[in-house]
Parts: C-alpha cells; sequence; structure tokens
C-alpha cells in the first residue's frame, strides 16, 4: 500500500530524472530522489512495473538486487510489527508487575505501622514495669530502714548484756571476798536475777517476732522481684521477635531493589517509574531505621530493668545475711544466758544490806 502520495506516477518521474542525469534507478535512488519518502516494497513494485516501457535495458543482476531489497524491507516491516508487539506485551507485564510491587509496599508499610504500634505497647508496658519497681525499691528502703532499727537495738541489748556480764563478774568477785555475808542475800538476789531474766526474755520474743515478721516481707518482695524477671524474660523474647521482623522486612525490601533494579535495566522506557519506586523504598528504609533505633531505646530501657532487679536481688541477699548474723547473735544471747544460770546455780548475786 502505497504511502503519502507515492504512485505510480511520481516513482516514474524519479525515475526519469535519474535516467536523465545518467544515474543508475535504484529502489535506494528512487527514495531518496522522493525525498526518503515512501515504502521500499512499494517502489520496487512500480519499478517492476516501469521496466518493460523503459528505453534502457536493466541489466538481470540489478533486478535481482531490487527484488533482493524488496524482500527484505518486507521482512524488516513485518520484524517492525512483531517487535512492536513484544514491546506492548512487555510493557503490559511490566504495568502488572509495577502494580504487583505498588501493593506490595502498601502491605509493607501497613505491617510497618503494626510493628509500631506494638513498639509503643511495649514501651507502655516496661513504663509500668518501671513504676512497679520504683515502688517495690520505696518498700525495700523502708524495710532496710526498719532493719537498721532493729540491728540499733540488737546492739543496745548486747551493751545492756554486757554490762550484766560485768556486774555478774563483779559480785562474784564480792562473793569470793565475803562468801558468808552473801548467805544472808541469796534470796533477794535471785529475785532480782529472774526479773532481769524475764525482762530480757520478753525482749528477745519481741525481737524473735520482728524478725519473723521481716523474713515475711523479705519473702513477699522476692516472690515479687521473681514475677518481675518473668515479665522482664516475656518482653524480651517479644522484642527479640520484633526484632527478627524488622530483619524479615529488610531483606523484602533489598529483594524489591533486586526486582527494580531488573526492570529498569530491562526496560528504559520505565526508569521514571522506578525511580519512583526507588524513592519509595528509601522512605520505607527511613521507617525501618526509625524502628531499628525505637527498638535499640526499647532494649537499653530493658537492661536498665534488668540492673534495677540485680540490684533488688543484691539488697535482698544483704537483708538474707543480716538476718543469718541476727541468728547468730541470738544464739550467742542464748549461750550466754545459760553461762548466767549455771553461775547463779553456784553463787547468788549480792544485795546491798538493809539499813
Amino acid at each position: 500500500m502505497a504511502r503519502g502520495g507515492i504512485n505510480k506516477a511520481v516513482v516514474q518521474k524519479a525515475r526519469q530524472a535519474l535516467l536523465a542525469r545518467g544515474a543508475n534507478p535504484s529502489i535506494d535512488a528512487v527514495r531518496i530522489e522522493l525525498g526518503n519518502t515512501g515504502s521500499k516494497t512499494t517502489i520496487s513494485r512500480y519499478l517492476k512495473e516501469l521496466e518493460p516501457s523503459s528505453r534502457e535495458p536493466v541489466t538481470a543482476r540489478v533486478r535481482m538486487g531490487e527484488t533482493l531489497n524488496g524482500m527484505v524491507q518486507t521482512l524488516l516491516d513485518q520484524l517492525m510489527e512483531e517487535g512492536k508487539e513484544v514491546i506492548s506485551q512487555a510493557t503490559a507485564a511490566f504495568e502488572l508487575q509495577r502494580a504487583a510491587l505498588e501493593n506490595h509496599i502498601i502491605e509493607l508499610k501497613s505491617e510497618l505501622a503494626t510493628a509500631q504500634r506494638n513498639s509503643a505497647t511495649q514501651q507502655a508496658a516496661i513504663e509500668t514495669q518501671n513504676a512497679e519497681l520504683a515502688t517495690t525499691h520505696s518498700s525495700l528502703q523502708a524495710e532496710l530502714t526498719r532493719n537498721a532499727g532493729l540491728s540499733q537495738r540488737c546492739t543496745d541489748l548486747e551493751s545492756l548484756v554486757a554490762e550484766k556480764d560485768k556486774h555478774i563478774q563483779s559480785l562474784e568477785e564480792k562473793h569470793v571476798q565475803a562468801r558468808g555475808a552473801l548467805e544472808h542475800y541469796r534470796e533477794a538476789a535471785k529475785e532480782q536475777r529472774d526479773q532481769d531474766q524475764r525482762k530480757h526474755e520478753s525482749q528477745l520474743h519481741e525481737m524473735q517476732v520482728e524478725q519473723r515478721k521481716l523474713r515475711e516481707t523479705i519473702a513477699v518482695k522476692q516472690d515479687d522481684l521473681t514475677r518481675l524477671n518473668r515479665d522482664n524474660e516475656r518482653l524480651l523474647g517479644e522484642a527479640r521477635q520484633q526484632t527478627k521482623a524488622l530483619h524479615t522486612q529488610e531483606a523484602l525490601v533489598q529483594s524489591l531493589n533486586t526486582q527494580i533494579q531488573a526492570l529498569r535495566h530491562g526496560e528504559a522506557k520505565s526508569a521514571g517509574v522506578a525511580e519512583h519506586l526507588m524513592e519509595q523504598i528509601t522512605a520505607l528504609r527511613d521507617e525501618v531505621k526509625a524502628l531499628h533505633k525505637a527498638s535499640a531505646v526499647t532494649d537499653l530501657r530493658e537492661q536498665e530493668t534488668v540492673a534495677l532487679v540485680a540490684s533488688l536481688q543484691k539488697e535482698n541477699e544483704q537483708l538474707r545475711q543480716a538476718e543469718i548474723d541476727e541468728s547468730l547473735e541470738e544464739d550467742s544471747n542464748a549461750s550466754s544466758g545459760a553461762e548466767d544460770k549455771q553461775i547463779a546455780g553456784h553463787a547468788k548475786p549480792l544485795k546491798r544490806p538493809r539499813r
């Protein structure tokens, strides 16, 4: 089919002009004479029709070359049409793949938003745990203060017992010097000693009751610490899961980068779309980095919580050591009381004579 007004008369006119100049009227020469317009197949067909009326003979070699040029031009046109179809199919496939990638990016953004909400929830839980730990620490400080008071009272009692021991020793020395005078005052000294013993036993019983209450309080605090440790372990597990999800999302982003690079090399016309996708992926990476930073802050706060729990456990160990020391002091006091009773069995304390 002729293009742009090319017909047999125009071709004939161009052919005659070439012959007038002494040039060979080939297909390319005629097409150039026509201003590089018209299909070579059409020009070849018109030249074949004009050959019988030509006054100048055309060699068989020239005719064969023109035929081959026509066939080549036909094949070239066919290849161009097929190439257009292939390009159209590739463009449609690329559009479908681009739509799928955009949907996938939307899903990733939704997952990131969910992860950020989960991180905020975990942050709130950690702040609650910190508040509970602060309350527990205040309670422990109060208990430590109370324990210090009890220790002071025990020290005062020990001083009193030491003074009593010195007094007994003095009485024993007087007993050696004046054995005869002691016989008159044994009953009164025994009664005084019994009163002192009962008073000491009463004070010792009060201390034991207070120590028992302190042990019960420490047991309750230990249960609270155990529960806090379990909560911290659970929070650490959730943080690890969030970190694993972030790594998975980064792998997906890396896969998207690889696919976009392949599409960029495969189709130059999609450069604008690929650049847009790269901008979206860069924004997505920034969001992932922000989520990483939030996760790092969460890990740091969890480490602070673990350090606080360790401090509380250390204080608890100190309380237990104080209880052991108090038990040793009670055993020592009990042994001293037994020795006092043994001494009282051999000699009674002196009592001042009545005037």
